[in-house]
Order: structure tokens, then C-alpha cells, then sequence
């Protein structure tokens, strides 16, 4: 038995007051979740703020009837939104990333040897069905139509069948969570920005419960790049977030006015601490003419984009920065 297995076997599900979970106040609403965490449960950031949309994953952790189908725009938190409440539960997480060719072996398993022996591997979506945790799957419409359809049966709670295990028959484990990731809602993608993106099975799409993640909004990453870079003075941070969100009009094709070409690239909220984190650390280059500003913006965005794109990204900073506000 390898180690991995061991340790899931051990963790014990447990169950826990909502209230004092999510909010810190006694509610008298008890969740499901685990009674310690292990290797495989994400690490809890206690400096992560949650959206306004987190309630409804809050109420699926609850009572999860129907899997969980989570879309909304490149940055806008979608997988650290469900990994941070499933850490608050000490829920392990099974995780993998859907792509064009993703096949259902990949999340359920292979025969591998192991001293000489052939030996079955339990995938993500075999580790989580058997033993209890939290199945994600990000990137989901990407998968091709025909993939994602195979795994109805599971949607529905349905055993799951190995025939490479022996015929191995796996019943859904009372704790088992299925949770998926995507930047559309399973139309495909209207907006023309994200490659790859296809449409899903009606049939599919209609065994989910859907949450739709926005970007957090200006209060909200203001309070938290004010926990992040509190020695930025708040008139900087402030036009960050300015900035950020104007980075994300053009990205999304909302922007009006002068600037207002559809970009390739946004402003994720960790994109945004890493800009504002960088910019401190440059800060020297301002006694030598240099704006750490507009310098930390390449290094944090500008230089994944490209030219016509970095140009534009310039032209908004020199806008909502005047030079005099950065040195």
C-alpha cells in the first residue's frame, strides 16, 4: 500500500459549526469537513479575502447536492476561491487541469509497476471518489465535449468502474466533492479571449450548479493591498486598483474612449500584490530618473504581453500615474 493511500486512509471526516468556520461567530449551522488536514488539503491564507460570491460555494460545502461548476474571467480567483474554503474544512483536494486531449484514464488512474508488479494508480477523481475529498476540475471547458460526457454517471452519483483494476467497482464516498473550473459558462466562449474554449454537452452542463466569480471588488483589494504593502502610501495603492481595473475593461472589450482595444492579457488580484510588492523593491530607481511604477508594471504584467499591448499598458499608466506621484 504506498504512502499516499496511508495517509488518506487516516483522515477522519468531522463536523464543524459554519458559522465559526466561514465567519468566526457560532451559527449553530454545522458543515461537513475533516477533523485535522493533510498533504493533500490546501494551505489556508489568512490574509485571503473572500468575494461576495464565496457565500454560494459556502452554502454548496454545506449541502452539496449537485456538483459545483464555477466560471468567471482570467484572474478572478475561481481555483484559490474553493481552495481556501476547502482549507478552512480541512478538505483534501484532488486536483487536475483539463485540456484538449485529457482523457478519462488520466483522472482515474493507470497500471503502473511497482517492484516488479503491476500495480493499479488511482487518479484524482478515483482518490476523491474512494476515500473522500474534494475532486476539481479546472479548466473544464477545454476538455473535449465527448470526455466531459463520460463522466455524467459520476455527476449523478453513480459508481465508478475500473476495468484496468480488476473491474474495481468505487462508491461515492459520503465526502466526496466535485468541483469544476472555467473561464465560460459551457456556451463556449462569445468573447473571443480565451483559445480553446469549447462548447459543452446541454445534457452535461445541466447536472451543475453554477456560481459565477467577478473580479473582487475596489474595497476589497484595497483592504487587502493595505495588508500586503502597508508602507505604499494609499494615494498609489488606490490608483493600482484604479489601474487594474481599467487593465480589465480592456481585457473583457468594456473600455470606452481613446483606449479601448480588446487586450490579451489582465490583472489577476495576485498579479496586482506582485505589482505593487515590486514596486517598493524598485524604489531606489526613482533617484536615477527611473519610474517604479511603470518599471515594476513590466515585471509584474507587460512583458507577458505583447508590444502593441505593452505599449497600450503604458500609455494608461503614464495617464493615471503623473510622474510627480511616483518618485
Amino acid at each position: 500500500m504506498s504512502d499516499t493511500i496511508k495517509e488518506i486512509e487516516k483522515i477522519v471526516p468531522f463536523e464543524l459549526d459554519a458559522g465559526l468556520i466561514f465567519s468566526g461567530k457560532t451559527s449553530g449551522r454545522m458543515v461537513q469537513g475533516f477533523e485535522s488536514p493533510s498533504s493533500f488539503t490546501p494551505k489556508e491564507d489568512p490574509e485571503y479575502l473572500f468575494h461576495e460570491s464565496s457565500r454560494d460555494v459556502v452554502v454548496w460545502f454545506m449541502d452539496s447536492s449537485d456538483p459545483l461548476y464555477v466560471f468567471g474571467p482570467s484572474g478572478s480567483g475561481k481555483t484559490s476561491l474553493i481552495k481556501q474554503l476547502a482549507a478552512k474544512l480541512n478538505y483534501p483536494v484532488f486536483e487536475i487541469t483539463g485540456h484538449s486531449r485529457l482523457e478519462f484514464p488520466e483522472m482515474v488512474g493507470h497500471l503502473t509497476v511497482e517492484a516488479g508488479n503491476m500495480e493499479f494508480q488511482y487518479g484524482p477523481l478515483a482518490l476523491a471518489m474512494k476515500y473522500g475529498g474534494l475532486f476539481m476540475l479546472n479548466e473544464i471547458d477545454i476538455i473535449d465535449p465527448a470526455t466531459a460526457a463520460g463522466l455524467n454517471g459520476i455527476l449523478d452519483g453513480e459508481p465508478l468502474c475500473i476495468p484496468e483494476n480488476s473491474g474495481e467497482i468505487i462508491q461515492p464516498h459520503p465526502m466526496f466533492r466535485f468541483a469544476a473550473t472555467a473561464n465560460s459558462n459551457g456556451a463556449a466562449d462569445e468573447t473571443g479571449l480565451y483559445q480553446g474554449v469549447v462548447r459543452q454537452n446541454l445534457a452535461f452542463m445541466d447536472r451543475f450548479w453554477l456560481c459565477e466569480i467577478e473580479y473582487p471588488t475596489p474595497a476589497a483589494e484595497a483592504e487587502l493591498l493595505s495588508r500586503k504593502v502597508a508602507n505604499l502610501p494609499e494615494n498609489i495603492r488606490s490608483k493600482m486598483i484604479e489601474y487594474a481595473n481599467s487593465v480589465r475593461k480592456l481585457f473583457m472589450g468594456e473600455a470606452t474612449g481613446n483606449l479601448s482595444d480588446t487586450i490579451e492579457v489582465t490583472f489577476s488580484t495576485r498579479t496586482l500584490i506582485r505589482w505593487a510588492d515590486l514596486t517598493i523593491r524598485f524604489q531606489p530607481l526613482a533617484r536615477q530618473g527611473i519610474q517604479p511604477v511603470t518599471y515594476a508594471l513590466d515585471r509584474a504584467l507587460g512583458y507577458r504581453s505583447s508590444r502593441e499591448t505593452r505599449t497600450v499598458l503604458h500609455e494608461l499608466a503614464q495617464r493615471i500615474f503623473p510622474m510627480e506621484d511616483e518618485s
